[in-house]
């Protein structure tokens, strides 16, 4: 999916995992819902933000009240996850003139959200987004079993545990590869692939692109 329109109304029920190509911010106006994604679960509420990145996934459920979410453009560094906005009013009228100024005001005001104390389900997809884990022996460290743990993982983010953590670290590993000097090759060690061309193979699934395409998009196209 390309980017979400401006002003966007939530209607109460789940809206299913899917990805934007361009990253955005999500400023809830009104109402609230339940975020999904690679930082975990959380609640949100009027004021709150939430920064996604290009191709992160989330799902999102919406209670019956809905919500209304400002939808602005991603344009500088920001750390994924959650936020805070003092003045959303500001940030509204600057978007209904320009919502590059609009997105420009929010990260100057914007306030990154403590962490929260989350379940295992949380736990285990910050894990996962970074890294590959033994669910077999990460299971029976909580006195789970692996089919419990991977039928409570699916319902609370909507997919696998295995393809979840591939797909967020594809994701990642196309950042790094857009914007790191770092060769492909050991871009594909640091985010957990066998090798280059297993690192390729996840990155072109979920973005449509391959590392060396979007390494050639890049400023450090010369990097191999």
């Amino acid at each position: 999916m390309s980017h979400p329109p401006l002003r966007q109304v939530l209607a109460g029920g789940e809206l299913a995992r899917h990805r934007h190509a361009e990253g955005y911010l999500a400023v809830v106006l009104s109402g609230g819902y339940e975020e999904a994604g690679e930082a975990g679960r959380r609640r949100v509420a009027a004021g709150d933000v939430i920064v996604h990145h290009p191709f992160e996934a989330h799902l999102n459920r919406v209670p019956g009240r809905g919500a209304v979410v400002l939808n602005l453009p991603l344009l500088g560094p920001l750390p994924a996850g959650f936020g805070r906005v003092g003045d959303p009013d500001l940030i509204v009228r600057a978007a209904e003139q320009d919502p590059n100024a609009a997105a420009a005001l929010l990260a100057a005001d914007f306030a990154v959200a403590p962490p929260v104390d989350g379940d295992w389900p949380d736990d285990l997809a910050r894990l996962l987004a970074m890294r590959p884990a033994g669910l077999r022996a990460w299971a029976a460290a909580r006195n789970l079993s692996v089919e419990h743990l991977s039928r409570g993982f699916r319902k609370v983010f909507g997919v696998a545990p295995q393809r979840f953590g591939l797909e967020a670290r594809a994701r990642a590993a196309a950042a790094d590869a857009a914007h790191s000097a770092a060769p492909l090759a050991a871009i594909a060690v640091d985010r957990g692939f066998a090798d280059q061309a297993h690192m390729t193979r996840a990155v072109a699934a979920v973005t449509g692109r391959t590392p060396g395409a979007w390494r050639a998009s890049s400023p450090f196209k010369t990097a191999a």
